[in-house]
């Protein structure tokens, strides 16, 4: 049965097993083997990580078309008005793409623990928490989209990814959950399907099988990385 993983990942960690220079990975948080990170953080981002033993779940978590709403919390420098929200919520444009709708909102600041290490404010400024939920991502899209409005992200917290949260874990703690808690459909008839259209591709010919069958503690092909 295919694991998933939700780890309430802490600031100054990486989305990977192995440690970079000053920044740790998850080996030490997380002991179970061929688990694979599905939908990354950025190592100064927070927040709710989701990882997997199953390539094709794994796929299916980070692909658009399967339409996971991933909700942030974003503490920004200044107080946006209603022009930037607006703004926020139709798309932002940049030379490379453009962002999709996005769900934007004020909230009070939410209830998280101190970050580690203290942000660092400036006391001529004030700041404000938003909600935004996006079902894309971009390489630090949130930190672009808050940038791009004249009110950059200070602190970035992911609460949710579809239905599933961080309620209830401390900052480096996990737990184990089900794909029909993230609002996934079964994977078998996913699975099918794909064959049925690998088939028609083929003219009918399926593909014959490989010589070796990967064994236990093969790597799985890596995936395009997806920050935000």
């Amino acid at each position: 049965m295919s694991r998933i993983v939700l780890f309430n990942k802490p600031y100054g960690v990486l989305s990977q097993f192995t440690a970079e220079g000053r920044w740790p990975g998850l080996a030490g948080y997380i002991a179970l083997p061929g688990v694979y990170v599905a939908g990354r953080l950025d190592a100064d981002s927070e927040g709710l990580l989701l990882l997997t033993d199953d390539g094709a779940l794994q796929a299916r978590i980070a692909d658009p078309r399967y339409k996971l709403a991933k909700t942030y919390w974003v503490q920004v420098e200044g107080e946006p008005d209603e022009a930037a929200l607006a703004a926020l919520r139709r798309g932002v444009c940049y030379a490379d793409f453009t962002t999709r709708p996005a769900a934007v909102r004020r909230i009070p600041e939410p209830e998280l623990p101190p970050r580690e290490p203290p942000i660092r404010f400036r006391r001529d400024k004030p700041t404000s928490w938003l909600e935004i939920i996006i079902r894309e991502g971009r390489n630090r899209q949130v930190r672009r989209m808050t940038a791009s409005v004249g009110f950059p992200t200070l602190r970035l917290f992911r609460y949710a990814v579809g239905p599933a949260t961080t309620a209830g874990l401390a900052p480096g703690e996990w737990r184990l959950l089900t794909a029909a808690e993230l609002g996934l459909p079964p994977l078998a008839p996913l699975a099918d399907s794909e064959r049925r259209q690998r088939v028609a591709r083929s003219g009918g010919q399926r593909r014959p099988p490989a010589a070796h069958a990967a064994g236990p503690g093969t790597t799985p092909p890596r995936t395009k990385r997806k920050n935000s």
